[in-house]
């Protein structure tokens, strides 16, 4: 497996990975599909803390990180995504992807990550408690999805 920042030619994939999750998952409370272009935008606008996991020439996964809240206060606080292939989970790659991450975002100096989680969503609450994140809060019904309210968990690891 490689990891490598991501490059617009990856937009395709990465959104194809991601509007699974959008459509079929509750990871994310977005409904809107995201469109190649878009990701290929967000990949220039993150630079390199937009980063994939490659196995062979196919990318399996991606992880990014990206401004917590607006104002100067926050500066040094990021929230990120990650999203694996339904292939590629539970084989490493969402740990190798998450250990490149904290590395780019220690580098940029950034001080904590935040995981905004959907509370249905026990796998990834699971899998960032593994890498140490700690839960910081809920948020009961913010989110609204499959005619349903959904809570959000906050987790956040201090780098």
């Amino acid at each position: 497996m490689i990891l490598r920042p991501a490059i617009p030619k990856d937009a395709p994939v990465i959104a194809q990975i991601w509007n699974r999750e959008i459509c079929d998952g509750v990871s994310t409370f977005n409904s809107v599909e995201k469109p190649d272009d878009e990701v290929a935008s967000q990949i220039a606008a993150c630079g390199p803390a937009f980063r994939v996991a490659e196995l062979g020439d196919q990318v399996i996964g991606f992880a990014t990180f990206f401004p917590f809240r607006n104002g100067v206060g926050y500066a040094h606080t990021m929230e990120h995504t990650i999203y694996l292939d339904q292939s590629a989970r539970g084989k490493g790659a969402g740990r190798a992807l998450m250990l490149e991450l904290e590395q780019v975002a220690k580098g940029q100096g950034v001080h904590a990550l935040v995981a905004g989680i959907g509370g249905e969503n026990a796998a990834a609450i699971a899998f960032h408690a593994a890498i140490g994140f700690e839960q910081v809060g809920k948020m009961p019904q913010v989110g609204r999805k499959f005619d349903r309210w959904m809570d959000l968990v906050l987790m956040q690891k201090i780098l």
